[in-house]
């Protein structure tokens, strides 16, 4: 199971806007995207720690949606070939929000159709006609806020989060609600996507539905449910944010 989340520390002059809370609206109990159509089939990052571009992607397609009523498949290749110099690693590592700053500068990222995933480092082919959105910048939700995390999800769409994925109970998770009190939620080191959340009826559980990049096979196919509402666990909220489109 690869990962590959590396929190950017070299670009610090680079910040998101601050999520501002939505005024007057009366959050829902539970949410999907999935069900509202602004979510693509799980994918698989292979062996290659590029999590960092699938869940950019997620999200960014997503805002795409929310905007045109479009879903487009975006090109997790173009952002491992192409966005190294913005402190970016390829299938070594990379950050959600120097990819978001990358799809800005370079005025968008192309398809999933016209630059399909290999899952390994190779030379950019981006083609400026093939884009498939494009962003003007990112948003940064409160560190290690849950309830503003649960806000965002419920009124913007999925949300790209940095969580800590290095135990042996996240690698070979099949079902359930899943909370780990090992994880250490500043120590991050996989980029997933938060497209949902909920209650579970049997056990009254709050959970995060979250998409992860590992194929069907792995978890809910493809999914997991994690702990919600319990002091950030596997730091869900510590690193959350989304692009503006």
């Amino acid at each position: 199971m690869y990962l590959g989340f590396k929190p950017s520390f070299k670009r610090d002059n680079v910040v998101g806007a601050t999520f501002i809370s939505p005024h007057g609206v009366e959050l829902p109990p539970s949410k999907d995207w999935r069900e509202l159509g602004a979510v693509t089939p799980i994918k698989d990052q292979g062996q290659c720690g590029s999590c960092w571009a699938f869940s950019a992607t997620g999200s960014l397609e997503g805002q795409h949606f929310r905007k045109t009523g479009e879903l487009v498949s975006l090109s997790e290749q173009d952002l491992v070939d192409c966005s190294l110099k913005y402190d970016n690693y390829g299938c070594d590592g990379g950050f959600m929000n120097n990819a978001f700053l990358y799809v800005k500068e370079n005025k968008g990222i192309d398809t999933e159709e016209t630059y399909p995933y290999e899952g390994q480092d190779g030379t950019c082919r981006f083609n400026a006609s093939n884009i498939g959105a494009t962003d003007t910048g990112f948003v940064d939700i409160q560190e290690g806020d849950e309830d503003k995390l649960k806000e965002a999800v419920a009124t913007i769409g999925p949300v790209s989060v940095g969580i800590d994925a290095f135990t042996q109970s996240f690698m070979t998770y099949s079902e359930g609600v899943y909370y780990e009190p090992l994880c250490i939620p500043y120590l991050l080191n996989h980029g997933v996507l938060a497209v949902g959340y909920g209650t579970d009826e049997k056990t009254g559980m709050d959970y995060w539905i979250v998409k992860n990049s590992w194929g069907t096979t792995w978890g809910e196919k493809g999914y997991i449910r994690m702990a919600r509402n319990k002091d950030n666990n596997c730091g869900i909220a510590s690193q959350a944010s989304y692009p503006l489109v």
